[in-house]
């Protein structure tokens, strides 16, 4: 967007009904008959209303969503609400979304009770398993039940850096104390937590360890240097920990400084590995602020082992950036297994081996084959790969049309049915969890690419964009483009691309990314439609391009919007030469962001890309002009090159003068 920165037998028997005549179809007032009552238990249970959420209940019996509204009931009270209920609404609502939404609560309050005979018993039933503090507590269960050695895992989960919570710190609590994760392992994760600005759960790694100076965690996070300042007699294993978390908060706002502390003093004072950590760090936020002497600082790592994959992603941004492909190579090879298998860090592991591998025909070997893993249209880095390979972008052969019993399956699923219901009554939130719940089938393995088809094919059909859309993308063997890349008010945007002249594909790559093409999407700050307007930005865009009649409340209006929308996104492209991935970051994160981060050397915008600081802005731009390229395919039906649109990026001409110093 452009800156600044979205009883079960009564419910079978209605979903019946909407299966046989259409969700579109059925009528205005059986449609709307109880929906007041839903939407008023949202706004209860918002409120944590517990006597009014009760009051409504009765009204919501037999309701489609029922399943939804019991569930807001019960959820407020869930602390002090008897065994017996809680298992007679898992019972009551057995194979629906908020039986396993409830169970994922009740496991956590069990968690947090150490009620571990209960959590036993009841975590084999839970079917989401995609909550993490469920997780770490499981990990208790079987380190307690089976002595499993679950350490990988927990740390993984614990190293996640999600808010602190209760169970991943309880679990690597529990290990520690069993010697299945060690010192280093706690104070690596105050490190992580310090390098994110995060000092309670650094404070909590501490603790575990040290908790005589957990206490420090505070003050260093406060004011690093009063704590490297601090002249201390005995320079302990936990004193020189403290010291590098204070090294690592200082980067944060001056890696100069925190280098030279390290170089002078701190340097001599550290073990090797508390070293090669600390200047990784300092490397990855001088990186962060595309200074030239990050790569510099990553030199003084002895040891790429010593660091984890976030610290060696940047290293290989720094590297980039500086043209160093030994440096790349080196890094992307220290990653773990999972790291790898991430076509980013392919991609630039096999441009690496081309860039050195000279005469060695192994290497090239070697090379070609990591493109081929990843080579697809499915994303940016596949397409690059591709390209690399001599291939172009092309529209992949459409699969099998789906069969009226496929179509039907799919129309039949009560789970996609209370979905599409809460969505088209506006408790969109909502319909998406049930959506995704029911498509994943809560199974190994989920739905598989058929009837993954078919659901998508089920929103397509209600317009429902952004369910058709990320269904249709976890198709694992067959792709799909007509629903991965649909083109919803086609005359509009095609029309509007071209008074401005805009390449159409570029727009709506763009539109894809912003909104799903949900035609009412609204952003947490403002923003609006299709293509995600501004207010402010709206009223100047509206000006510039001479549409005098603009009121604020037209935004709404698809037409306004995309006019609108296009109006801006040409002018952001006018200011930055016709490059495609400059202009994406404007629209995201602003014009002024991606003015500064033009400076410096001339780079493959790919490269540049990468190294755009803010990870949203990084990823915004990569999947904008992967989606172009893909539309374009589509549109042209002739093969397309993503590195053509990609172009290089450098600084502006200093001859030529901003042609709108004042875009917002």
């Amino acid at each position: 967007m452009p800156y600044p920165f979205k009883q079960l037998t009564p419910i079978l028997t209605l979903v019946g009904a909407l299966t046989v005549t259409g969700l579109a179809s059925f009528p205005a007032q059986a449609q709307n008959k109880g929906d007041d009552t839903l939407l008023e238990m949202a706004q209860a249970f918002r409120k944590n209303d517990k006597a009014r959420l009760s009051a409504l209940l009765a009204q919501a019996r037999g309701h489609v969503l029922e399943p939804l509204a019991a569930y807001w009931e019960l959820r407020p009270r869930l602390d002090t609400a008897p065994e017996s209920e809680i298992r007679s609404f898992l019972s009551n609502y057995a194979g629906t979304y908020y039986e396993d939404r409830l169970r994922t609560d009740w496991l956590l309050q069990l968690g947090k009770r150490r009620d571990w005979a209960n959590f036993t018993a009841e975590y084999p039933n839970y079917r989401m398993r995609d909550d993490r503090e469920v997780r770490c507590y499981a990990l208790v269960t079987e380190a307690i039940n089976s002595k499993a050695n679950v350490a990988d895992e927990a740390k993984r989960l614990w190293y996640s850096l999600r808010e602190a919570d209760d169970g991943c710190t309880y679990v690597a609590e529990h290990l520690h104390s069993g010697k299945q994760i060690n010192g280093l392992d706690l104070w690596r994760k105050a490190r992580m937590a310090m390098d994110a600005n995060r000092p309670k759960p650094a404070k909590d790694a501490v603790d575990i360890e040290a908790p005589r100076l957990s206490e420090q965690v505070a003050l260093i996070h406060a004011d690093p240097t009063r704590y490297l300042d601090k002249r201390i007699i005995a320079i302990t294993k936990s004193r020189k920990e403290l010291a590098t978390l204070a090294l690592i908060r200082l980067a944060a706002s001056d890696p100069e400084e925190a280098a030279e502390r390290l170089d002078k003093h701190w340097g001599l004072l550290l073990s090797a590995e508390e070293r090669n950590w600390t200047w990784a760090v300092i490397g990855k936020q001088a990186a962060q602020k595309l200074q030239d002497n990050a790569s510099s600082y990553f030199a003084n790592v002895r040891k790429d082992a010593d660091l984890n994959d976030d610290l060696l992603g940047w290293k290989v941004r720094a590297a980039l950036r500086m043209g160093q492909w030994k440096q790349v190579l080196s890094a992307t090879q220290a990653m773990s297994p999972e790291a790898r298998k991430d076509a980013t860090w392919t991609y630039w592991q096999a441009r690496a081996l081309l860039a050195t591998a000279g005469n060695d025909a192994a290497q090239k070997q070697e090379a070609q084959n990591l493109l081929r893993s990843i080579a697809s249209v499915r994303g940016f880095y596949e397409q690059l790969a591709l390209e690399e390979l001599g291939q172009n972008i092309t529209v992949p052969e459409r699969p099998a049309a789906l069969t009226a019993q496929e179509k039907a399956t799919a129309q039949a699923n009560p789970g996609l049915q209370r979905a599409l219901y809460a969505i088209s009554i506006g408790l969109r939130a909502e319909g998406n969890r049930e959506w995704n719940y029911s498509t994943n089938l809560h199974s190994p393995g989920g739905m598989n690419d058929r009837e993954l088809l078919a659901a998508a094919d089920l929103a397509c059909q209600r317009q429902v964009w952004d369910r058709c859309i990320n269904t249709s993308e976890r198709t694992k063997d067959v792709i799909d483009f007509e629903q991965r890349f649909p083109m919803p008010l086609r005359d509009i945007v095609v029309r509007r691309a071209g008074e401005v002249k805009l390449d159409p594909a570029y727009v709506y790559g763009l539109i894809r990314q912003e909104s799903r093409f949900i035609m009412d999407a609204r952003s947490g700050v403002g923003a609006s439609g299709l293509m995600q307007v501004m207010p402010a930005t709206a009223k100047w865009t509206a000006k510039k391009i001479g549409m005098t009649s603009f009121t604020p409340e037209q935004i709404t209006d698809k037409e306004v919007n995309v006019a609108i929308g296009t109006g801006y996104l040409k002018l952001v492209l006018s200011d930055f030469e016709g490059s495609m991935a400059m202009a994406a970051a404007a629209y995201n994160a602003g014009p002024n962001r991606p003015r500064n981060w033009r400076n410096g050397p001339v780079l493959e915008a790919a490269i540049w890309a990468e190294n755009v600081p803010f990870q949203e802005t990084r990823d915004y731009v990569k999947k904008v002009l992967s989606n172009t390229t893909n539309y374009a395919a589509i549109l042209t039906r002739q093969p397309q090159s993503l590195k053509s649109r990609l172009g290089q990026v450098g600084p502006r001409n200093s001859a030529q003068a901003e042609p709108n110093p004042d875009l917002p």
